[in-house]
């Protein structure tokens, strides 16, 4: 497991076509275990989610990310996977929401042996009822 540094940069464009953007730099670490690669971090005050850990797992060409914590009322995952649909659950200050996924893109150039590179995520979000919107995920390992 190796410490490492992420600078994570969030995009959001709602369906009015405003965009807003978020970025923090924080300390993480980065592992393989069982074919797969890892990116774990905490979640910041900054984020939104105090208390909450945010582990990305990297298995071929999909993407898992797990949100636990005390922060949450349920563990979120979202299955990132170009093409495809994902349905779960994404948890907000008022409960729980029903949440659709569509990966536009993934592009991956992490390196476990250097400890360095970038993830970008492209992704159409539904939260029934609250939010639609594409929202852009770039993770650089620094």
């Amino acid at each position: 497991m190796k410490d490492i540094m992420l600078r994570i940069i969030g995009k959001q464009l709602s369906s009015d076509m405003e965009e807003v953007q978020l970025e923090f730099v924080t300390e993480g670490q980065l592992y393989e275990e069982d074919q797969s690669l890892y990116l774990v971090y905490e979640e910041s005050e900054f984020s939104g989610m105090p208390g909450c850990k945010t582990k990305l797992e990297f298995t071929g060409d999909e993407i898992k990310m797990s949100r636990l914590g005390e922060g949450i009322e349920i563990d979120t995952e979202i299955e990132f996977r170009k093409g495809k649909r994902y349905t779960g659950f994404y948890e907000t200050p008022f409960g729980a929401v029903e949440m659709e996924v569509l990966t536009n893109a993934i592009e991956n150039n992490l390196c476990a042996a250097e400890g360095k590179g970038s993830v970008n995520i492209d992704y159409n979000i539904s939260l029934k009822g609250l939010a639609e919107g594409r929202n852009k995920l770039n993770i650089e390992v620094m």
